[in-house]
């Protein structure tokens, strides 16, 4: 009779995600997850083939997180971002992650990004979604890693300067529509 299972895999990526905000990425390893779901390190590679799959795994689960919460937005380009900001506070190290696409399962990405193709569609039009995704994505970005990097050291109310670029991208996007056809 095969010895019962003492893990899984959903418990293996849980563990990382936990260590992954408690101690960055360095933390990540294959001890470190076994002792926090209580194995020893060979008993995960029935799981993940290493530390790579792991890492992979994690990444892909950040994803799947922000997807739930961009898929519970009212779907407008204001509640996507402010999203997408909040995930990246609640998990900055999961961010960060996500962010080096090498990494993240391209599946995964897919679905992230499918919410943002839909609202730049309707903000700039069919003929220049995909460059203002691009612009969206990498404004927001751009701003939520200075952010966690602590990089807005000029005083000010951050939250306004987030709110003042949506603004003024929604508007921007608009008054450059493409018509149809």
């Amino acid at each position: 009779m095969p010895t019962p299972e003492k893990t899984s895999l959903s418990a293996i990526v849980a563990a990382g995600r936990e260590i992954l905000e408690s101690g960055g990425p360095d933390r990540l390893t294959m001890q470190s997850v076994a002792g926090r779901v209580g194995v020893r390190a060979p008993s995960l590679y029935k799981h993940v083939r290493d530390r790579a799959a792991l890492v992979a795994a994690v990444a892909g689960a950040a994803i799947d997180e922000l997807v739930a919460r961009l898929e519970a937005t009212d779907g407008s380009f204001e509640g996507l971002a402010r999203e997408y900001r909040g995930f990246a506070q609640d998990n900055p190290e999961g961010f960060r992650l996500m962010m080096l696409s090498t990494l993240a399962p391209p599946e995964a990405l897919d679905r992230a990004v499918a919410p943002i193709l839909k609202v730049s569609r309707e903000l700039a039009g069919e003929g220049t979604s995909l460059e203002a995704a691009r612009l969206l994505t990498a404004w927001a970005t751009g701003f939520i890693q200075m952010e966690l990097a602590g990089a807005f050291r000029l005083g000010g109310d951050v939250d306004r300067a987030f709110e003042y670029g949506l603004a003024r991208l929604r508007r921007a996007l608009a008054d450059d529509a493409l018509p149809e056809g």
